[in-house]
C-alpha cells in the first residue's frame, strides 16, 4: 500500500510551513519521514544539509536530538516524571552541563514555574501541552515539527497554545513544520502545503502574515 508519492517538498531555514489536508492524506506520515522516525521505500530526505535516509537508526535518533524539537496532539509526556523531569529529559540525553537552569527557564517561559513539580495526571491538557512546547523548545532546536499541537485541546486553550507556540518559535528563529486541520493556523505560517490521497496537490504563499 503507498501512503505517499511524488511528495517532494523543500522547506528553508526560518520559514514556517503548515501541512493541511483531510484525514488520511498522508499529513502524519510525511512528518514522521521529515524527521527520520520513519524510512521511505524510496527517495531521499535531508536535514540541514545532511542525508537522513542514508543513516542507521542510533544516527538519526542523535541528529533529532541536537536539532529537533517535537509537539504532539497527545502530549507525549512520561506519566512517572514530573513536569521537570520531562522537560530535563532530552538536555540529559545531549549532555547538557546547565541542564537544570535550561529546564526552570523553558518552564517559566511557558508560566509553569508553579507547576514543575507536578506529574501528568495533575495538569490539565493545556498544562501539558505547554510542557510539551517547554521540552520541545529547551534544546533551542533548529527545526521543529508540530503534529495537530491543539487537537485534544478546547479552542480557548488551543488558541492560547498556539500563540505561545509561535511566540517562542518567532523569539527563537527556528523553522516549524504545523500539521494541522485548523486553517486559521495554517494561516499564521508563511506558507500552506496542501495534501490530498498521499501526494501535495497545492503549495501557497499565506495570505495573513506571520507572527515573525
Amino acid at each position: 500500500m503507498t501512503i505517499l508519492k511524488d511528495a517532494s517538498l523543500k522547506i528553508n531555514y526560518g520559514e514556517t510551513a503548515a501541512i493541511v489536508g483531510p484525514s488520511g492524506a498522508g499529513k502524519s506520515t510525511l512528518l514522521a519521514l521529515l524527521a527520520g522516525l520513519d524510512e521511505p521505500t524510496s527517495g531521499k530526505v535531508w536535514l540541514n544539509g545532511a542525508e537522513l535516509t542514508a543513516m542507521n537508526e542510533d544516527g538519526r535518533a542523535l541528529l533529532r536530538n541536537r536539532q529537533v524539537g517535537f509537539v504532539f496532539q497527545s502530549f507525549h509526556l512520561l506519566s512517572s516524571l514530573t513536569a521537570l523531569e520531562n522537560v530535563l529529559l532530552p538536555l540529559e540525553l545531549s549532555g547538557s552541563m546547565e541542564a537544570m537552569n535550561l529546564a526552570y527557564e523553558a518552564l517559566e517561559q511557558v508560566d509553569l514555574h508553579s507547576r514543575m513539580h507536578h506529574y501528568p495526571r495533575q495538569l490539565s491538557g493545556g498544562e501539558k501541552q505547554r510542557v510539551a512546547i517547554a521540552r520541545a523548545f529547551v534544546t533551542t532546536p533548529s527545526l521543529l515539527f508540530a503534529d495537530e499541537p491543539t487537537g485534544n485541546l478546547d479552542n480557548k486553550t488551543g488558541e492560547k497554545t498556539l500563540n505561545l507556540l509561535f511566540e517562542l518559535n518567532a523569539a527563537a528563529n527556528t523553522t516549524l513544520i504545523l500539521v494541522t486541520h485548523d486553517l486559521a493556523a495554517a494561516a499564521r505560517c508563511d506558507r500552506i502545503l496542501e495534501m490530498a490521497a498521499g501526494s501535495i496537490v497545492s503549495t501557497k504563499e499565506s495570505e495573513t502574515a506571520s507572527i515573525r
